[in-house]
């Protein structure tokens, strides 16, 4: 049965704590969910709603409440509440990351497959990013469309002039090439797709959610911190990966199979991927924090001048 004072939104785990973060991502970005049907999705949302108005349907079990809180946190946006595309949700992360990650590493040794899987890659990166922008601050289609070009072409320059340059370098180095593009287009293609909140800054608030105004400072260390967690949720799986298939390529039962090559790599992937999406998606706490004393000198009076000193930190959505 449900508690008396039962609380959806109050986080099953400490969010102060990595472990707690990373049981809390585990739980939304469970693949599983990209199954769930749409009528179910809503059903959700709507049942997440009316516990939050005190509105329990008779006969909920807490269990009940708690998966449709997992789904409504898996397909729903966090700021707007409005559904997600399901390319860019993180729940599709495992699935999508997977097939893209093993391709670009199995497909890397000529300049137009470096080229057609680098531009899959950063297609479906900037549909995730706009998905998980903090959805305080509009972009136009014409600032999609420049981060796009500007990501996409930053991938390809550093893959194609990587791939020329290692034609002659031992063979692991290339095999690292994909995940130094994929590197260099994060720290382009985030900050380009949410430009809006470097320019006008995002909205900040006192520990009980009270909005005192907007930051770009706040912006600039949200995004850099997702731009961190987004390289060292595909480091591992494709720095680690390419040390393990040189090894096995060496045996002759693998020179045999090569057709195997590519799917092999695809489920490895997949491994590596469902512990590191929930373990980089941990890193740091979505509400993100930061000192008031850091924040611009003229939202720093002005949240002074109204609240004193009662207000030592403001908190904001980071965005994913």
């Amino acid at each position: 049965t449900v508690p008396f004072g039962f609380n959806i939104d109050a986080p099953r785990w400490d969010q102060s704590t990595f472990v707690g973060r990373l049981k809390h991502f585990f739980n939304i970005t469970d693949p599983r969910t990209v199954l769930v049907r749409e009528e179910e999705l809503d059903r959700a949302k709507a049942l997440v709603e009316g516990c939050r108005a005190g509105l329990v349907p008779p006969g909920s079990s807490e269990e009940q409440l708690l998966y449709s809180k997992k789904l409504y946190d898996s397909a729903f946006h966090p700021d707007s509440g409005e559904k997600m595309n399901l390319i860019g949700r993180m729940s599709f992360q495992v699935p999508g990351g997977m097939a893209l990650t093993g391709c670009m590493l199995q497909f890397y040794r000529t300049v137009p497959a470096v080229v057609f899987w680098q531009w899959v890659n950063q297609s479906f990166n900037a549909i995730v990013n706009y998905t998980n922008r903090n959805a305080a601050s509009p972009i136009s289609l014409r600032q999609i469309g420049v981060a796009y070009v500007t990501a996409t072409g930053t991938a390809l320059a550093t893959a194609v002039g990587l791939n020329l340059y290692t034609k002659r370098a031992p063979p692991l180095l290339a095999r690292w090439v994909p995940f130094a593009a994929v590197a260099a287009a994060n720290c382009v293609n985030i900050p380009m797709m949410r430009q809006q909140e470097i320019i006008n800054g995002i909205m900040v608030t006192d520990g009980d959610n009270n909005e005192l105004g907007c930051s770009r400072r706040a912006a600039v260390k949200g995004i850099t911190q997702v731009v961190v967690s987004r390289i060292t949720m595909a480091a591992p799986g494709m720095i680690i990966l390419p040390i393990i298939m040189e090894r096995l390529e060496k045996f002759p039962f693998m020179q045999r199979i090569r057709v195997l090559h590519g799917p092999l790599q695809v489920l490895l992937c997949g491994g590596f991927l469902l512990f590191m999406v929930p373990a980089a998606c941990a890193l740091f706490p979505q509400r993100c924090s930061l000192a008031l004393a850091d924040l611009e000198p003229e939202l720093r009076d002005s949240i002074v001048a109204k609240h004193g000193d009662k207000v030592p930190y403001v908190y904001f959505n980071k965005g994913l």
